[in-house]
């Protein structure tokens, strides 16, 4: 295993160790590990980015060759960038939540096995080059982030919204399964930079289609696009540093990840560019205008979230026009996917400081309500002053790095307007119409949560705790994050050709292929441009809006609350769940004998229909050996004790003839010189009669008169059926052998292989010693269950 496999699974591996180290170092903080690792993985990781100027590092380990999966790790731009963000934003969490979460009131042990499965998981996704091994890892974040959300189970509305995004999330990576499975059909390859190779040749294949909406489904699901949007709100119920590190920067990105990945596979096909861009436009909007409704800091961040997602989903979608062959040379929608590389990353800095304010204001008051906020700008100027940083950089004022990347997708929405490709002058004016509005109500829920919070009246009588400046540990992280917003928007160029440019290059190979690549100089001016009219006239509209809010948030209540997603999905979970316990309770009355009877039936069933279909029945006589009389007499006596069972008129009875069936199976044993196995039937069947009598000893006596006889008819069908199928199968399985049997290789190796002369013995023990060791181990915990039930029934006894 290299280096670099080692720094993708070590979160994992350190997660093993975290509940010892939690027990065992009670006095330090659990945190302070965790933050180490991050640390530690994240310098690692920036020793690649000379690498990532001239191509990428691959290491392969194999795994099922076979099959064509190997864990294959390829670090190049677009990987790196998603590797830095994990890490980084990792470590400033790592940070953040030791003085977030209280040692002495929180299990810091699950907590942070949790948070270290899912930094191992996102690893995964973003340096895999296998699509089985990116899907394995990404349904551990789903699994992962379904633990981090429901972290304070005692909480109904944790529970729900962790079973909400798992139910979505999984349900999309089921999808995205499918894409692959479709994509290794046409490609024959699990590579992802193999089938990028041969991308050109599938186009016209039926399943292309098909592969690029269940792909798409995985991505919408997991990075929150409309309307899959409805699990991002709800997980707002976990800790503010999940929040701060799942939904601003990794998670939620996963999807942004995969569309970038996938873009030189699909982009050449319109479907992409409208689905791609067409719902992350609708989401930027829809986004935006719901989070200006919101009353909770975070329910305005997590709406924020699901707008500024499908802002660069969008970017990401008229970028796949410049992997079209007309416009290999046109810079300006190559732009495009660089915006959104470079808002990406602003992203991650501004949200993960605002998640970070949200859960400092929470901490020192009790509330997230804005209702109950207000004026504490004196009370807590460093926090103040961060959420001024973020809120600006987020509603894309200068000179912050969030004006820089939304002035670059504003003028790639104006750039749409000239496209010509794939029916796009149709509907393109609606592009640059939407992401105006999208960026008004920005504007407007940006002002909310700063201004909401931070101005206005102090309100101490609504709030649950005396506010204060927050700790100086806690403030760290968001610092370093508002710091790197003022940085990147002065300096935005330290990015542009050390990492942007390279994510954007690998999101773009057909264009290396060419000759070409991103090359841009980011600066604040650009002249008087359309993107800038657009943003003077943002925040005029902004503020107008912002101002007069109580005069028309009304609007939001007439939406009619029966059509809103929400209830459609509590609606659809609660019908689904009152459906399946209909159809349950129609099959499951209670009675054993029903249930056996729907087993026989079924197998009876499926396997007459395996026979007929595949033309499976044969019978000869060939090779059979002679049956003596005794055979005949034994055979008779175990029809006949047969048949008293089933006429008998006392339990007793029958529990004496089905134990003269097996001890007349033990004599066939004697006719077969298998003295092992005469002692072992014997055993067995001897414990079997025993206990039988004891527990049908106190049992009533058959009254058979009472049972009605279309019932034994049932009965008589469904054993005659499976009686003449496992005949039938019989006779076709030793007609139809396809090659010698194996007695012949034991006859001939048990005394030279195994040093035994008793035949039986030897293959038990050697031959099979692992069917033996787990039939022991089955039989240890039988014994166990039944041991801890008697005594389970005892104690009661004695308590009573």
């Amino acid at each position: 295993m290299s280096l670099l496999h080692f720094a993708i699974i070590a979160p994992l591996l350190f997660a093993c160790f975290i509940p010892f180290l939690f027990k065992r170092l009670n006095l330090i903080h659990t945190g302070w590990f965790v933050l180490g690792l991050s640390i530690i993985l994240f310098i690692y990781f920036l020793r690649f980015l000379p690498d990532i100027q001239h191509g990428g590092i691959q290491e392969t380990v194999n795994w099922i060759p076979s099959l064509g999966i190997n864990f294959t790790a390829y670090v190049d731009g677009l990987g790196l960038l998603f590797a830095l963000l994990i890490t980084g934003i990792g470590s400033l969490v790592s940070l953040y939540s030791i003085y977030y979460l209280s040692k002495e009131k929180e299990d810091l042990g699950s907590f942070y096995v949790y948070l270290l499965m899912f930094m191992g998981a996102m690893l995964g996704v973003v340096l895999s080059d296998n699509l089985i091994v990116l899907y394995t890892f990404w349904e551990l974040t789903s699994f992962s982030s379904f633990l981090l959300i429901g972290y304070w189970y005692h909480k109904k509305r944790s529970r729900y919204g962790a079973q909400k995004s798992m139910l979505i999330t999984v349900f999309g990576g089921l999808a995205m399964l499918g894409g692959f499975l479709l994509l290794y059909l046409m490609t024959g390859s699990f590579s992802i930079r193999e089938i990028i190779s041969i991308a050109d040749g599938i186009y016209g294949d039926p399943l292309f289609i098909p592969a690029l909406i269940l792909v798409l489904f995985g991505a919408f699901t997991k990075s929150a696009q409309f309307p899959f949007h409805i699990w991002l709100p709800d997980a707002m119920e976990a800790p503010t540093p999940v929040s701060a590190y799942l939904h601003s920067a990794t998670m939620v990105k996963a999807g942004i990840y995969l569309v970038a990945r996938l873009s030189p596979v699909f982009a050449e096909h319109g479907l992409w560019l409208w689905l791609v861009a067409g719902f992350g436009i609708f989401t930027l909007a829809w986004g935006s205008f719901n989070a200006v409704k919101q009353t909770d800091l975070k329910a305005i961040l997590a709406f924020s979230t699901v707008s500024q997602l499908g802002l660069i989903m969008s970017l990401l979608g008229i970028g796949a026009a410049a992997l079209h062959y007309d416009y290999l040379d046109d810079n300006l929608y190559m732009a495009a996917t660089f915006a959104a590389v470079f808002h990406l990353i602003n992203h991650a800095t501004f949200k993960g400081s605002l998640f970070m304010v949200a859960g400092i204001v929470d901490h020192e008051t009790g509330t997230r309500d804005i209702r109950r906020l207000g004026g504490l700008m004196q009370i807590m100027p460093v926090t103040f002053t961060i959420a001024l940083i973020g809120t600006f950089s987020m509603a894309g004022l200068p000179p912050f790095n969030g004006f820089l990347s939304k002035e670059m997708f504003l003028a790639a929405m104006v750039n749409v307007l000239s496209l010509d490709i794939f029916n796009m002058e149709t509907w393109s004016a609606l592009f640059p119409v939407l992401a105006w509005v999208g960026s008004v109500f920005t504007f407007v829920y940006s002002m909310m949560l700063l201004f909401k919070t931070f101005t206005g009246t102090y309100q101490p009588e609504k709030l649950e705790k005396n506010p204060h400046e927050a700790p100086v540990g806690m403030l760290v992280s968001p610092i370093i994050l508002g710091a790197l917003v003022i940085v990147f928007g002065l300096f935005p160029n330290i990015l542009s050709t050390s990492i942007i440019e390279p994510a954007a290059n690998a999101i773009s190979p057909a264009l290396i292929d060419a000759g070409q690549s991103f090359s841009t100089h980011i600066s604040f001016w650009h002249g008087l441009t359309p993107e800038l009219y657009m943003t003077i006239g943002i925040v005029i509209v902004g503020a107008f809006l912002y101002v007069t809010l109580p005069k028309w948030e009304r609007i939001y209540g007439l939406f009619p609350k029966k059509l809103a997603l929400n209830h459609l999905y509590d609606q659809s979970l609660i019908r689904a769940e009152s459906g399946s316990l209909s159809v349950t309770n129609s099959y499951m009355n209670g009675s054993i004998r029903t249930y056996m009877i729907y087993i026989f039936v079924s197998m009876v069933g499926i396997l007459s229909f395996s026979i007929i279909q595949k033309n499976a029945f044969a019978f000869t006589t060939d090779g059979l050996a002679p049956m003596g009389l005794y055979e005949v007499v034994l055979g008779v006596i175990i029809a006949g004790a047969s048949i008293t069972i089933l006429v008998a008129k006392s339990r007793l009875t029958s529990i004496i003839a089905l134990g003269a069936i097996g001890y007349t199976v033990a004599l066939f044993f004697v006719l077969f010189r298998a003295p092992d196995l005469v002692l072992t039937q014997l055993v067995i069947e001897t414990i079997s009669v025993a206990l039988f009598l004891l527990a049908f000893y106190h049992l009533p006596k058959i009254n058979r008169k009472e049972e009605r006889m279309g019932f034994k008819l049932t009965n008589a069908l469904v054993a005659a059926g499976v009686g003449v199928i496992v005949t039938v199968i019989a006779f076709s399985a030793l007609s139809n052998r396809k090659f010698e049997s194996i007695a012949q290789y034991y006859i001939e190796n048990t005394a030279e292989k195994a040093g035994g002369l008793n035949m039986v013995n030897v293959i038990l023990v050697d031959f099979r010693g692992f069917d033996t060791m787990f039939e022991i181990a089955v039989l240890g915990i039988a014994a166990l269950g039944i041991y801890g039930m008697i005594k389970l029934r005892l104690s009661r006894r004695e308590d009573t």
